[in-house]
Order: structure tokens, then C-alpha cells, then sequence
């Protein structure tokens, strides 16, 4: 008898056993190994169709056995498909002693491994990631390392990675693309966010008290630490009295009248003390009786 002959007779045993509710596979496995003994090849497989036959009975078998022992058959089989002729037979032996030794260690991992999968903390893309696009995704991993820090971060609030997509997501809409003002305004997210002078923005953003939307526009001004912010505020405070009292480079003008001595011999500076696209403020200083007051 030909090995096409004996693959066909094995053949239909296993499509009468793979048909109805799977009752009758005792000898299934016994089927099993002797397909796996045959030198069945490519022309084999064609003519015969045993592949469905036993993928078929893969998935009617409630049998682990019978259902490792399939899988490793359908395995070799494709080997076939990449290019090789025949299936490594070392590895089909070896397969087929200890199936379920092999299906046990695949899910259970050594705990070395298990330590090192722990310490693996981000995995880009991320299965629900909306962009393969490598420039954006490089983006969101060092925007989710800074969120994560040292790995302090409160219960119940988003993962890092998710916090960082998002984050990644509202920048990229505002510039559509990822050119350098792109890239310019991840980094001093990621730059802001990692600042350990500065744990309060990253633990607002982490706790929900500043958005993703309202993070990716904010200023540097914003977000900067209470610390820098009284001092710039001491600064400006600084500079706004400096002119006020520099009233020789003033412009000097008489159309402004003095609330105080009712005179019109009044100097202005005009000072920018808020952000760049709002009014400057107006210092004014009367002549005449030293009187000084302001104005936007």
C-alpha cells in the first residue's frame, strides 16, 4: 500500500470521528501517530486534504493529547508552504513523546521568565494603539515613561501607557503632523513631566486634575513648578516698578489728565506683563504732582 493510500484510509477514520459531537476518538490518537510516521509530502497532502482532516478533529477533540499531537502535525505540514520539503523528524519526535509536557511549559513560564515579563513595564504599539506611524509611537513610550517616574502613582487611575497615548494623541491633533513643532512640544511635555522639582503637574495629570487637552497646549509658564512661578512673579514685579520709576525713557503726553491735580503733563510706559497675544499694560506717571496709576 502507497503512503497516499494509507494517508487517505487514515483520512476518512478521522473525518467520521471530527463529524457530529466528537464522540468516538478513542483511537484518535493512536490515528494521530501513525500519520506522524508516514513520509508524507506535498503532493501527499494536496491530493489527500489530510491537513482539514486534522485540523478538523483539533477542534471537535476535547482530548489535550489529541489536540498538541494535531497542532504539531499541522506545524510540520506548513513547513511545506515555506519552502522546505520535509519536516524536521527531530522535532516531531520530540513533539510527539512529550505533548504535553511542551503545551505546560508554554504556559507556564519559567519564573526567571516571569520576573523578567514583570519588568518589562511598556510594549509599543500597544494592542490598542490607533497609528503604526514610528515617530508617534517613539513619542508615546517616552511620554509614558515620564508619567510613570518612579512608579509612585495612585490607585485607580490610568496606566502611564494610556495616559501617554492620550497625551500623544492631543498633540499630534493640533499640528497634524510630526514636524519639529511636533516634536518640540512632546519633548517639553516629557521634559516638564520628569522635572523632580516639579511633582505636581505629573501627579495632576496622573490623578485627572489636568487633561490631556489642556497638557498639550499649556505653556511653560504654566507649567512650571510653584517655585519658579513666585519667582517669575518676583521678577516681573521687579521689572514693573523699574518702570514705573523710569519715567526719563517715558513717553511724555498730554492727553492723558491726571485723576488726582486735573494737569495734562503726564509720561507712559507700556509694559508686557501677561501673555504675548493679550494688550500691554499702560504705566502712567503725572508730571506734576507724582500721582501713578495703570491701565490695559
Amino acid at each position: 500500500m502507497s503512503v497516499e493510500e494509507e494517508v487517505m484510509k487514515i483520512q476518512k477514520k478521522l473525518n467520521k470521528m471530527s463529524s457530529g459531537d466528537g464522540t468516538g476518538q478513542e483511537q484518535a490518537l493512536d490515528l494521530l501517530k501513525a500519520l506522524q510516521k508516514l513520509p508524507v509530502n506535498l503532493e501527499v497532502l494536496t491530493k489527500t486534504r489530510i491537513g482539514m482532516a486534522v485540523n478538523a478533529l483539533r477542534k471537535s477533540s476535547s482530548d489535550e493529547e489529541v489536540i498538541s499531537l494535531s497542532k504539531t502535525l499541522i506545524k510540520n505540514w506548513k513547513k511545506f508552504l515555506s519552502g522546505s520539503n520535509t519536516p524536521n523528524s527531530k522535532e516531531s519526535a520530540s513533539s510527539s513523546k512529550k505533548p504535553k509536557e511542551k503545551e505546560e511549559k508554554q504556559k507556564d513560564p519559567e519564573p526567571k521568565e516571569k520576573e523578567k515579563d514583570k519588568r518589562v513595564t511598556t510594549s509599543f504599539p500597544a494592542a490598542s494603539s490607533n497609528t503604526t506611524d514610528a515617530v508617534r509611537l517613539k513619542c508615546r513610550e517616552l511620554l509614558s515613561n515620564s508619567i510613570r517616574g518612579d512608579g509612585d502613582y495612585p490607585d485607580g487611575c490610568a496606566t502611564p501607557e494610556e495616559l501617554g497615548e492620550e497625551l500623544e494623541e492631543a498633540i499630534y491633533l493640533e499640528f497634524r503632523n510630526t514636524d519639529m513643532r511636533y516634536k518640540n512640544r512632546v519633548r517639553s511635555r516629557v521634559a516638564n513631566l520628569k522635572d523632580p522639582k516639579n511633582p505636581g503637574l505629573r501627579m495632576n495629570f496622573l490623578v485627572g486634575v489636568i487633561s490631556a487637552t489642556r497638557l498639550a497646549v499649556m505653556s511653560a509658564e504654566e507649567m512650571a513648578s510653584d517655585e519658579m512661578k513666585s519667582l517669575r512673579n518676583k521678577f516681573l514685579k521687579e521689572a514693573i516698578d523699574d518702570a514705573q520709576l523710569a519715567t526719563v525713557q517715558g513717553t511724555q503726553t498730554d492727553l492723558l489728565k491726571c485723576g488726582k491735580c486735573k494737569k495734562r503733563n503726564c509720561t507712559y510706559n507700556q509694559v508686557q506683563t501677561r501673555s504675548a497675544d493679550e494688550p500691554m499694560t499702560t504705566f502712567v506717571m503725572c508730571n506734576e504732582c507724582g500721582n501713578r496709576w495703570k491701565f490695559c
